[in-house]
């Protein structure tokens, strides 16, 4: 009875050696500022975004120019982001909704169901 014990033990301690080394989900904070490019048919504008991640909620600001940006909201999950646009009283926004998917350096997706592609890649620390 010893070696199947033995055998046991070994099949035992494996399979608690593959555990530990799967790599966990890749947690992503989505917090910081981003460059920002809007490709429709007319063209590309490029702009800035900051955002905040508190769990899956996200909030910011994006625009063409710190100086001229509008709020927005939105949700992270798994690796898809969703924005919505909410722009100011008289104000217009290239786009109502994206969704976006990527890592934490660069998320690329679509606006307002393939109006045009969006692209965020995050700005470098200076420093």
């Amino acid at each position: 009875m010893l070696p199947v014990a033995g055998a046991l033990a070994v099949l035992l301690f494996s399979a608690a050696l593959g555990q530990t080394q799967e790599a966990p989900p890749q947690k992503v904070d989505v917090t910081g500022a981003w460059d920002v490019t809007i490709t429709m048919s007319g063209g590309s504008v490029s702009g800035l975004a900051v955002l905040s991640q508190d769990g899956p909620k996200v909030t910011g600001m994006l625009g063409p120019a710190l100086t001229d940006m509008f709020p927005i909201e939105g949700t992270w999950d798994g690796d898809k982001l969703t924005i919505l646009a909410r722009p100011r009283t008289g104000r217009t926004t290239a786009f109502a909704k994206c969704e976006l998917t990527g890592t934490r350096e660069r998320m690329t997706g679509t606006i307002d169901i393939n109006k045009g592609t969006i692209e965020f890649v995050r700005k470098k620390r200076e420093g």
